[in-house]
């Protein structure tokens, strides 16, 4: 595990050549020659890693084998002419592969920036704790949000290539669950993969001291109910300094999910700001993860001290 202060990589310039890699489930085709034609719009030279457009010989809901999901990302990671790593869409799988991955090997390569959400966070928590790279907690490029939402995608593009401009995110849904201010490094992303960590090799021991961010999709609110108690009930969540929650896409009525919410997280007595508008919405944020911020609950808005990328 590093101790090493979280690394930001590069921005990106007209021309760079990026890899799309597809850790987890498999990739609808048509969709990914789409998200391929909006990078090269954004004047990049963008290549599908070898197994991306690939299915897994008996268990479908892996994009190929665990080993070939593992070979594609280090692969382009640790390659010097590839100065980005995008998923192309998250669902299940990267927790079966972030243990077969060479990390001296990805320690050793340049940081590049790496792009994903939900089953992604699991490199999230890895590149952080192994590595000390930050990353960024954003759109699939293959997924649907992406290829249909304009500001999901120049929210994404000016985080590459121009992050002086979204130093400060603010969601016109976001409003304060509980009031008040607070300082930390962000971390986290998807609550269920989150709790799944908890006692694995390499896991992040707990949030203190940072700005948690949480999402989920498809969680009944008994389920998050369960995830939370089961973060709480670990001591995971003991001194985190405040909390960011994104959106919760198809976890039933947010009043009854806000409920859980409340329930579980009001009691930490930190600032939590709700409806941020980052995860499995129909319009999403990206969020820089590792990197110092402040968050202001009450008026909605987190703050970054730098830039995402360099």
């Amino acid at each position: 595990m590093t101790d090493a202060r979280p690394v930001r990589p590069p921005r990106l310039l007209p021309g760079d050549r990026v890899a799309v890699v597809a850790p987890s489930g498999p990739i609808v085709a048509e969709r990914l020659d789409r998200g391929l034609d909006v990078l090269r719009g954004w004047d990049l030279d963008p290549v599908a890693a070898p197994h991306a457009r690939g299915g897994h010989p008996s268990l479908g809901h892996l994009a190929v084998s665990d080993e070939e999901r593992a070979r594609d990302l280090q692969e382009a990671w640790c390659d010097p002419s590839v100065k980005a790593v995008f998923a192309a869409r998250g669902g299940y799988g990267a927790q079966r592969m972030v243990d077969l991955l060479d990390w001296d090997a990805l320690r050793a390569a340049a940081p590049k920036p790496l792009i994903g959400f939900s089953d992604v966070t699991v490199l999230h928590e890895a590149f952080a704790v192994r590595a000390g790279v930050s990353t960024l907690h954003g759109p699939a490029v293959a997924g649907e949000v992406f290829l249909k939402d304009d500001a999901t995608r120049d929210h994404l593009r000016r985080t590459l290539f121009a992050p002086e401009t979204v130093r400060t995110l603010a969601a016109p849904s976001a409003r304060p669950l509980v009031p008040g201010r607070a300082r930390g490094i962000t971390l986290g992303g998807c609550l269920t993969m989150l709790a799944t960590e908890l006692g694995t090799p390499r896991a992040r021991p707990g949030a203190a001291g940072g700005l948690l961010l949480l999402e989920d999709v498809g969680e009944p609110p008994y389920r998050i109910d369960r995830s939370l108690t089961q973060l709480l009930r670990s001591g995971w969540l003991d001194g985190v300094a405040g909390i960011v929650l994104g959106s919760w896409a198809r976890c039933g009525p947010y009043d009854r999910v806000r409920e859980v919410l409340v329930d579980r997280l009001a009691g930490l007595g930190v600032p939590v700001a709700e409806e941020f508008g980052f995860g499995h919405g129909d319009s999403a944020l990206t969020v820089p993860l590792g990197l110092p911020a402040e968050l202001d609950a009450t008026a909605g808005t987190l703050t970054f001290d730098v830039p995402a990328t360099g």
